[in-house]
């Protein structure tokens, strides 16, 4: 109750901007975090600054300059706690070191929140876990035990490292299958182009000659025709479809695991997204697992942290496989998602007793892997995608030149 009562007293900061003069009677201006005007004078003067204008800043319209925070940030974020912690900073000073230095006011607000529930008594655990869209479990669970083992610092770096590898990951997936998709579209876009606009030019050219098209004219003539006609409702569709295929993927679990499951069967991406899958389980096992974390409950977190619906069922039940008594390579055989060398390297870490140096070995194999094969992906596929350009965006130029070509062999 009595700790109720102080989180109401709790004030939140906001930002002021102040114009002043320093010991030395020179001008300065800035920025500062405090619940008052009065409070910012005097935070000020401690400072050996004399105001001469304190206002809160001011906020921008429709809230453009207020970004949401990602989950790069959140990576970002636990570093710098991390390396506060680990040089011996007090974990409420770094909270408000963070909050004062961060660029998004998002993230300042985000971590201002924390900060206050902190101040009030709250564990950091508890704090982050009333910020579930930021923090997962897996997050707080590993803070939990880091506060209740008196490891913060080491935890909160053990923390950094999977985020940052988990990042890395991420952005490594997403560049392979980004590029393709970027090259298609912008084709598609030169292609609209130049049915809409450019062959009807050369059509009303044609039509002056009263001449015979050659087959290949004709039919791109054709084709623009229609996209003349329909161009309108076929972007509309196809963004309406998007629309809602987004959406089907974030509500209906059925579409996103049918989804997950073909994009490892896909020819270019699918061995990509395997081995991205098997890297997570493997760091997310690592980190919990060496944090004290028990395997049951680290399987959990592996299962949500898995991003792929075959996996997090495959992790599933590997989970019931070992609560029941099972060994955990014996589990993940039976899955027939792992390759040998995984449940070779798990096998060699449960008889050994060092399961979470094993796991963490397999996730920098495998994170490698997902490495050389997005450059080697993205080194090969430029030269398919620019014959493909070449034969689309070149083939209908050409096709619209045929009737010029045939007048000149004519003359």
């Amino acid at each position: 109750m009595a700790q109720a009562d102080q989180k109401k007293v709790i004030k939140k900061q906001v930002a002021f901007v102040y114009e002043g003069l320093n010991r030395r009677g020179g001008k300065i201006k800035g920025e500062i975090y405090a619940v008052s005007t009065t409070e910012a004078k005097g935070s000020l003067k401690k400072q050996g600054i004399t105001p001469t204008k304190v206002r809160k800043k001011a906020q921008p319209l429709f809230g453009g300059g207020s970004k949401p925070v990602e989950s790069k940030d959140i990576a970002v974020f636990t570093r710098q706690v991390a390396t506060m912690l680990t040089a011996g900073v007090p974990l409420v000073q770094a909270l408000d070191m963070i909050s004062k230095g961060a660029e998004k006011q998002s993230l300042q607000k985000l971590v201002q929140d924390v900060l206050g529930q902190v101040q009030a008594g709250s564990t950091v655990a508890d704090a982050l876990r009333t910020q579930p869209k930021f923090f997962d479990e897996l997050y707080c669970d590993l803070v939990e035990s880091g506060e209740k083992s008196g490891a913060l610092d080491a935890i909160f770096d053990r923390i950094a490292i999977y985020k940052e590898k988990s990042e890395a990951l991420r952005s490594k997936i997403k560049k392979a299958m980004t590029y393709p998709v970027a090259i298609l579209v912008v084709s598609f876009v030169v292609v609209g182009i130049l049915l809409i606009y450019v062959i009807p030019s050369f059509e009303d050219i044609f039509s002056s000659f009263g001449a015979d098209l050659p087959g290949p004219t004709q039919i791109a003539i054709a084709a623009s025709e229609v996209a003349q006609e329909y161009w309108l409702y076929v972007v509309a569709g196809l963004l309406i479809g998007f629309y809602f295929f987004r959406r089907g993927l974030r509500t209906n679990p059925r579409l996103a695991a049918a989804v997950d499951a073909l994009l490892l069967k896909a020819p270019i991406v699918g061995p990509i997204v395997n081995k991205g899958a098997i890297a997570r389980y493997a760091r997310t096992l690592s980190t919990t697992f060496a944090a004290g974390v028990p395997l049951h409950e680290a399987l959990t977190s592996a299962a949500g942290a898995s991003g792929n619906a075959v996996y997090k069922k495959a992790i599933t039940e590997i989970k019931a496989d070992v609560s029941a008594g099972n060994m955990m390579h014996v589990a993940m055989r039976s899955t027939n998602l792992f390759p040998d060398m995984v449940n070779q390297m798990v096998l060699i870490g449960e008889e050994s007793g060092a399961l979470d140096t094993m796991l963490e070995r397999v996730a920098n194999v495998y994170e490698q892997e997902v490495d050389d094969a997005v450059d080697g992906i993205t080194a090969l596929i430029e030269p398919f995608i620019m014959v493909f350009l070449g034969t689309i965006i070149g083939g209908l130029i050409v096709v619209m030149y045929l009737p010029i070509f045939q007048m000149g062999n004519a003359v």
